[in-house]
């Protein structure tokens, strides 16, 4: 077995007490203390994450543009410079590769990917560009760089100690500042359901920044505390994110997963502008759509303490009619609940289902997505 990588932050959370686990060949926090307490932190206050995991992957060249449209669901020539977007990556059968964010600096675009998926998806943009012959560098950055989140309804009080502007950005904005001698890029985004901010910057610099940013995190009175990925997944859950390897993989299409807001069907139909290719499974995904889909993604709530888990049953009537991909006691909500594939016709919110855990089944309903949201309308 090859030896696990380590992000830039490695003994920063080792000293911190974090416990280590392997996640996608890295050596991660899963957890500080309880993974409830950090939780609540991010509902609170704020709750700092060690993301450098995730690749981050650097596009330029003449053909940068054209060859992100071709590998990417949603349009990207419309983007304005420093902004980000969500995006999908499909297969030609319009199945998820993966979720990905797309940076748009001044010059070229960086993309950041699932450490999951890294491998994966710099094979498959290389093949992309080999065989279309595009001009195009890549320029995998995911080592030589670090990237952190500070998630939560205080995070930009936070923020403001270093920089006035990063709290009068919106939402899947960008900008590129500097700390003393730190030039890092610092995004509006993030996977919790919360405001908050994530900073990409050299590997090298990491800690020395994550130090002046989180001078006082071991303190009682501290805003911000660290955070593992126990308390990023039940946030995510919380917030109806979808989570590559449950609730996304290549046997399922972004529309049944309810993200036809990042997918342009009608992409390479442009009347004015530059023309703009279509996009890998773009066809697939069409003809999906026409043809009706076959499941789709609901919320689930339950009563009681059991929490249903990926790969269970999703029952009506004592008949099968979907699957659990992500489930927990969510806590801030104080209730079991669960992210599911089921029928079309039992995804209206109200439905009452059950979930078969074996030698019970556990009553529920289908929600609306998300949970829980702390971001303002």
């Amino acid at each position: 077995m090859s030896e696990m990588l380590k992000t830039p932050l490695n003994k920063l959370a080792k000293d911190a007490g974090g416990q280590m686990v392997e996640f996608a060949g890295w050596e991660m926090p899963i957890r500080f203390g309880s993974i409830l307490d950090e939780h609540r932190q991010v509902r609170t206050a704020a709750g700092f994450f060690d993301v450098s995991h995730m690749g981050r992957v650097r596009f330029s060249g003449r053909h940068a543009r054209k060859f992100l449209e071709t590998v990417l669901t949603r349009r990207v020539t419309t983007m304005k410079e420093m902004t980000c977007r969500y995006a999908l990556v499909c297969n030609e059968q319009g199945g998820v590769l993966d979720d990905v964010i797309l940076y748009r600096f001044p010059e070229d675009w960086l993309l950041v990917v699932n450490a999951s998926n890294r491998a994966k998806l710099l094979a498959h943009f290389k093949q992309v560009i080999e065989q279309n012959d595009f001009a195009v560098k890549m320029d995998d950055q995911t080592t030589s760089t670090a990237m952190v989140a500070v998630q939560g309804p205080k995070a930009m009080e936070l923020v403001s100690g270093f920089s006035k502007e990063i709290p009068t950005l919106k939402r899947y904005e960008f900008r590129t500042k500097n700390l003393l001698i730190l030039k890092m890029h610092v995004s509006r985004t993030g996977y919790t359901g919360e405001d908050g901010i994530e900073i990409i910057l050299p590997a090298g610099t990491a800690t020395m920044a994550l130090k002046l940013l989180l001078k006082d995190h071991n303190s009682e009175t501290s805003v911000v505390k660290p955070c593992g990925l126990g308390a990023r997944d039940t946030l995510r859950m919380e917030a109806g994110m979808p989570l590559y390897g449950h609730e996304l993989d290549e046997q399922t299409n972004p529309l049944e997963a309810g993200l036809d807001f990042a997918v342009n069907l009608d992409k390479g139909e442009e009347p004015d502008g530059p023309p703009v290719p279509t996009f890998i499974g773009q066809e697939a995904l069409k003809q999906a759509k026409a043809a009706g889909l076959k499941k789709k993604l609901v919320g689930l709530a339950f009563e009681g303490k059991r929490s249903p888990r990926q790969g269970m049953k999703v029952l009506a009537d004592g008949g099968e009619v979907g699957v659990v991909t992500s489930g927990c006691v969510s806590p801030t909500l104080e209730k079991p609940i669960a992210m599911a594939y089921v029928k079309p016709e039992f995804a209206a919110a109200g439905t009452k289902l059950s979930v078969d855990l074996g030698r019970q089944a556990l009553d529920g309903e289908v929600v609306k997505l998300p949970f829980y949201s702390g971001l303002k309308k």
